[in-house]
């Protein structure tokens, strides 16, 4: 799997984590010396995973699962550069948010996509046959990047396909602590969208690193099927 913008804090906190986990991970940027760089920090703080360093078209070319980690204001530019090289079969895991910051405005603050998020503006963009997941909204980078803090919180997932979220959730679940829950169709992910905005304005208020975890769920979230 590759990780798109994995030199920001939240794609070098899921590299670290999943190469922890045994997955081999192909870090991508616009740069391919900053890629490489990147993968050998990696390398340097999970020393038996499996880093690459790639710019970001080969990092996205015959990856199963890509995932987004830009900021918003980054996301259009990045999937115009990529659309020659996804295929029909690839899952991208999208995971902006399209705060106000990405104007200099407040980043408890959310944009207007005509798309309705900025998983559907993705979806929108990316080729026939790439299957778009919105993940990761809620999940704290600054925790993921420190491998010696646990984790302990869930993980919203929204996509059309139950099968291509079933998909990501497998990926994302070898992290131990992160337990993911179905929430919906593609178009749910305006409101996860927005609880990154809830959030920062939560963690600033109590100065915490808090996540989402919901309650009461049945033990079996991801029948087959």
């Amino acid at each position: 799997m590759s990780i798109i913008g994995a030199s920001g804090a939240l794609g070098f906190g899921l590299a670290l984590r999943l190469g922890s986990a045994g997955v081999p991970v192909t870090v991508g940027s616009r740069d391919p010396e900053r890629a490489q760089q990147t993968a050998g920090r990696a390398r340097q703080l999970v020393p038996d995973g499996s880093f690459s360093g790639a710019i970001n078209a080969e990092a996205a070319k015959g990856a199963g699962i890509v995932i987004l980690s830009v900021p918003f204001r980054n996301q259009s530019e990045n999937l115009t550069n990529l659309r020659d090289h996804l295929t029909a079969g690839q899952i991208l895991v999208d995971a902006t948010s399209p705060l106000a910051a990405a104007v200099s405005g407040r980043a408890t603050r959310m944009l207007g996509v005509w798309q309705g998020s900025a998983a559907q503006q993705a979806q929108e963009m990316v080729p026939d046959g790439v299957h778009v997941v919105s993940a990761l909204h809620t999940v704290s980078a600054t925790k993921l990047g420190d491998l010696e803090h646990p984790l302990d919180e869930d993980v919203l997932i929204c996509g059309t396909h139950p099968e291509h979220k079933r998909a990501v959730a497998a990926l994302l679940e070898l992290i131990p602590g992160l337990r993911c829950v179905d929430c919906g169709r593609l178009d749910m992910a305006r409101i996860t969208e927005s609880l990154t905005a809830l959030l920062i304005s939560v963690n600033a208020r109590h100065k915490s690193h808090a996540g989402i975890h919901l309650t009461g769920l049945p033990p079996e979230r991801w029948p087959a099927g």
